[in-house]
């Protein structure tokens, strides 16, 4: 019996680095840095290595609130076991590497999720309808939200009633508002996250939401600065290196959300057994890791390429809105598709510069494979955990 259960246990591991591995070369590895390729701010290959790495750091130091809802928030009355687990694992990352394979960016939320329910109510568990309508409104929120900030961001930076140098600083002051109070692992207690902001108020002599406040600003005017400053410089120099830094905090946000989608149905699995959480975070990021260098330059091309042509300008107003969105997920537990927040951004900033290069067509297979995916998951999840039960 103790080596059945530790074959399960394997196996259950092995799916679970599997469904890493197509993250890591689907949606968190190819995403981040796919408006910097079209820009022709970086190369694919350059890509997939920087943000394989910050997929790591990000699922390491903010993978457990996403990590924690998948395994325990979206099913009630009963627990997953390894079993199912495994069945959900193994249907969602199927999905994902046809997507993988395809071209087309199968979101990855959708699969995990749809999957996870499937097995969930295979299993006789309540459906979590609170959870649900979260999860769903930022779903539908997402295409509208990030697009349409995007595209609102891309029109002011290729117009002329702002100058571009000083709207380009006050944007990268707003970057630096999110990242000052985005929680860290390392930064707060035991088991819960901390932000910068919160961090260092205290140590200045203040607390509470005016300290708070006061330090968020400060971290925001000196990124502003530093920005304008550089911008003054080399203006086109400028703009690539503040793309490729909002590259690396998408990267990162990727990895924070996206973690908890490979390693969330173990939770209850192997947290039972005494793995601490800590310790899944690390193989999921590991996995994501691999999935970034081995698998994802093919994505991150489609997605540079097929869906918009994109600039400088208009890559910086797609990731700016993707940042702030993927943060606010994971600041609230809920997975969410990094392929609908880039797509949809890269879409809405590519349609500011008058419906240039944006594929119609690449759009409309796209939601198709959203929506299959999440529903074929569901189905797949159910029937599959059936079937294997009546045999089993």
């Amino acid at each position: 019996m103790a080596l059945v259960t530790v074959l399960t246990f394997l196996v259950a591991g092995l799916a679970s680095l599997f469904m890493a591995w197509s993250i890591g070369a689907g949606s968190s590895g190819s995403t981040p840095f796919a408006p910097a390729v079209g820009a022709n701010a970086i190369s694919v290959l350059r890509a997939g290595l920087i943000v394989g790495i910050f997929g790591f750091l990000g699922a390491v130091l903010q993978g457990a609130n996403v990590t924690e809802a998948v395994g325990t928030e979206l099913i009630g009355g009963v627990t997953l076991t390894a079993g199912a687990a495994i069945v959900a694992l193994v249907t969602a990352a199927g999905l994902v590497a046809i997507g993988v394979f395809t071209g087309y960016p199968i979101a990855t939320a959708f699969a995990v999720t749809g999957a996870v329910v499937g097995v969930g109510l295979a299993m006789g568990g309540d459906p979590a309808w609170a959870k649900y309508a979260e999860i769903l409104t930022l779903w539908i929120l997402t295409p509208f939200v990030g697009g349409g900030v995007a595209y609102a961001v891309a029109r002011a930076l290729m117009g002329e009633r702002f100058p571009e140098r000083l709207l380009t600083a006050g944007l990268a002051g707003l970057v630096g508002v999110i990242l000052a109070n985005v929680g860290f692992a390392l930064l707060g207690p035991d088991g819960e996250q901390g932000s910068i902001a919160g961090t260092l108020a205290p140590g200045l002599g203040t607390d509470g939401f005016s300290g708070i406040g006061a330090v968020t600003l400060a971290i925001a005017t000196l990124v502003a600065v530093a920005v304008y400053a550089d911008l003054g410089r080399d203006r086109v120099g400028a703009q690539r290196r503040f793309l490729l830094a909002m590259g690396a905090l998408v990267a990162f946000s990727a990895g924070g959300s996206q973690v908890g989608l490979a390693i969330g149905p173990l939770v209850p699995v192997f947290g039972g057994a005494g793995v601490p959480l800590w310790a899944l975070l690390v193989g999921g990021g590991f996995g994501l890791l691999l999935g970034s260098w081995t698998g994802a330059p093919r994505m991150i091309k489609a997605i540079a390429q097929d869906y918009a042509s994109m600039g400088p300008r208009r890559s910086i107003a797609a990731l700016i809105p993707s940042f702030a969105i993927a943060q606010a997920a994971v600041a609230f537990g809920i997975p969410v598709s990094f392929n609908e927040i880039i797509v949809s951004a890269i879409v809405g900033a590519g349609y500011a510069a008058g419906d240039a290069g944006v594929s119609r067509r690449k759009m409309i297979f796209t939601v198709l494979a959203w929506t299959g995916s999440l529903v074929g998951s569901l189905l797949l999840g159910f029937g599959v955990y059936s079937g294997v039960s009546l045999v089993l």
